[in-house]
């Protein structure tokens, strides 16, 4: 795929905003890891696309070390005030779902490495770590399950982590 292949697709999926970087330039943090294992979004050691499930930041990079580029994909929404939650979770859904359709577009035709925002979303309840995953083809770990620092990204692809007050953007990306 090329970056204008790419840009073409995030513009179909119906992202606000890509831009592109180079993967080596990625940061793989234990700091960020650190993060997930505080467990505040309640998903660590629980589900299959999050630590420690997810795999070792070793295994991140070794694997991000066979891309050469990659896109990031972001969703931004504008929101009545700072407590519109609900404006903020159908922006967290519409970006899920526009990810989901460019995996999907790609599947098959390329070899990338998919990194979403938040948890995996596609079952009520994860079966880890009593049963192997259900769609391991379309579960996706995150950036920060990787150890990604989401504003570097933004700022390696030259795109904005913040587009203002009463907005919410969430960002996601593929390697290539």
């Amino acid at each position: 795929m090329t970056r204008e292949e790419a840009a073409r697709l995030a513009e179909t999926c119906g992202f606000s905003h890509y831009g592109f970087f180079p993967a080596e330039k990625l940061r793989f943090l234990q700091e960020v890891r650190d993060m997930c294992a505080a467990d505040k979004c309640q998903k660590y050691n629980k589900c299959w696309s999050c630590p420690p499930a997810c795999g070792t930041l070793e295994e991140a990079r070794t694997r991000a070390g066979q891309f050469t580029w990659g896109i990031l994909l972001q969703t931004t929404a504008e929101l009545e005030d700072d407590y519109d939650v609900e404006t903020m979770m159908e922006a967290d859904e519409q970006q899920k779902q526009h990810f989901e359709a460019f995996c999907r577009e790609i599947a098959g035709k390329e070899e990338y490495m998919p990194m979403g925002s938040g948890a995996c979303h596609i079952c009520a309840e994860c079966t880890w770590p009593d049963a192997p995953c259900r769609f391991p083809d379309r579960m996706v770990s995150s950036m920060e399950a990787y150890g990604l620092v989401v504003s570097e990204v933004c700022q390696l692809a030259e795109t904005p982590y913040y587009y203002g007050p009463q907005t919410i953007t969430y960002s996601s990306c593929v390697l290539f």
